[in-house]
C-alpha cells in the first residue's frame, strides 16, 4: 500500500430545514463522485482565506442551493479520510455543520457546482443521503421539536 503525506482540510456546510403542515423538509444537492456515481449530500465547501467556519457555511450553502439563509445553531462536526490521487495526499477532513433556514433566494439561482438541488421531506432525505455521517446528522433531528430550532 502507497504511503501519502497526510494533511487537515476544513470545511463548512448547512442543512437547511424548513417546517411544513406536511413536515419538516430539508434542502439536499446531488454530485457525481469522481467515479461518475451520482451522490446526495448537504452543501458544503472549504474556507475561504480569512473566513470562518459560519461565514463559509452561509457562503457555500447560497453558492450551491441558491438559497440565502441565516443560521440558527451549531449541530457539530464530522471527520472522515480521503486520498485525493492528484495530489497523491491522504487527508483527515472535518466538516463543521449549521442548522439553517431560509430567508430568500431561490434553486434556480445555484451555481453548477451540484447537479441538483432539491427540498425532501426530512425521512426521505435521510435514506436518500449517500453517507452516513450525514444520514446520522439528519436522523438526529427526525424527532426534534420545531420550537428548538427556530430563530428568536
Amino acid at each position: 500500500m502507497a504511503r501519502y503525506p497526510t494533511k487537515r482540510a476544513v470545511s463548512a456546510g448547512g442543512l437547511v430545514v424548513d417546517d411544513r403542515p406536511d413536515g419538516r423538509w430539508v434542502v439536499l444537492i446531488s454530485r457525481r463522485s469522481a467515479a461518475g456515481d451520482l451522490q446526495w449530500t448537504l452543501p458544503k465547501g472549504g474556507l475561504e482565506d480569512g473566513e470562518d467556519r459560519a461565514a463559509a457555511a452561509v457562503r457555500e450553502v447560497r453558492e450551491e442551493t441558491g438559497l440565502e439563509c441565516a443560521i440558527v445553531a451549531e449541530l457539530g462536526s464530522i471527520d472522515y479520510w480521503f486520498v485525493w490521487r492528484p495530489d497523491e495526499v491522504r487527508y483527515h477532513k472535518f466538516v463543521h455543520y449549521y442548522l439553517m433556514r431560509q430567508r430568500g433566494g431561490d434553486l434556480s439561482a445555484r451555481d453548477d457546482e451540484a447537479e441538483d438541488v432539491e427540498w425532501v421531506p426530512i425521512e426521505q432525505a435521510r435514506d436518500r443521503l449517500t453517507h452516513a455521517n450525514e444520514r446520522r446528522l439528519v436522523a438526529e433531528l427526525l424527532d426534534a421539536p420545531a420550537a428548538l430550532d427556530r430563530t428568536p
